[in-house]
């Protein structure tokens, strides 16, 4: 029985909420970040497949995002998101002690939890990257030579071979659907730079699923900064003819299925 609660706390720079999904008896937990734009309660259905497993799921709407404060899709430095996202891995960990976290990560979520497990690695049981926009993506990138950046916000049709979740995307409310911001571009980008610069991953177990048609994440960037990380034990989906969202996608059952062996076999479930 899942149970979903949200919580106002006091973040970096203005009040964040946590959404939380968790079961009678945690066996472990997963510590979630939302991409670009839009929020943690597009997890749901995620979160449930979680718990379902024995998870309790922390997932903060970033600064600037879904019901936290902020200027929406405004992000200065993605160290402000990841000082947040440490916040709520200590509640977690103070809520359920001694249990393995898992760190999972989607798209601009992909950069916030590399960069958060970079810190130290050595609390966490796994690193899950979902479309992770690590490696960048040069048709965004290129904007920050035009002046003014023009109004290319993203295309809800580009998240998944299912009509239903574009359709969904543009008529969520929580969702920001206008342009890249210059400052959250540049933030995003330096911090690519910090993550390919920073330390390896090495014995951290590592999963990542993309989509091989992803237009927001193109494939072979993300595959060079995923490979990039070092980790000694990495398990790669690349899924053909999917799009950015795989959770979201027509064959989100076998992605989930991926997600939670792999959840399964790093905390040694038996």
């Amino acid at each position: 029985m899942s149970t979903a609660e949200t919580n106002e706390i006091g973040g970096t720079k203005g009040k964040i909420m946590i959404h939380r999904w968790q079961g009678d008896e945690p066996r472990f937990v997963v510590l979630l970040a939302h991409g670009y734009g839009e929020h943690a309660g597009r997890y749901q259905h995620v979160a449930e497949r979680l718990v379902a497993e024995g998870a309790a799921v922390y997932s903060p709407d970033h600064l600037g995002h879904g019901l936290s404060e902020g200027e929406r899709a405004m992000i200065e430095t993605v160290e402000d998101l990841v000082d947040d996202f440490a916040l709520v891995g200590r509640i977690a960990a103070d809520e359920h002690p001694g249990l393995p976290v898992i760190v999972l990560g989607h798209s601009m979520g992909g950069i916030v939890a590399t960069a958060f497990v970079q810190r130290d690695p050595s609390p966490f049981a796994a690193l899950i990257l979902s479309g992770p926009a690590i490696g960048g993506n040069p048709d965004l990138i290129g904007l920050l030579e035009l002046d003014p950046i023009p109004d290319v916000p993203i295309d809800p049709a580009s998240l998944s071979r299912d009509p239903a979740v574009g359709e969904a995307y543009a008529g969520d409310e929580l969702v920001y659907h206008g342009p890249f911001k210059r400052e959250t571009l540049t933030a995003m980008n330096a911090a690519n730079e910090a993550i390919a610069a920073g330390p390896k991953l090495d014995e951290l177990p590592l999963l990542w699923v993309h989509g091989s048609a992803d237009a927001v994440v193109p494939l072979e960037p993300a595959r060079e900064a995923v490979h990039g990380l070092g980790a000694t034990d990495l398990e790669e989906h690349v899924y053909e003819g999917a799009a950015h969202e795989v959770f979201n996608e027509t064959n989100k059952d076998e992605v989930l299925d991926h997600v939670v062996a792999f959840a399964n076999r790093v905390r040694g479930a038996r």
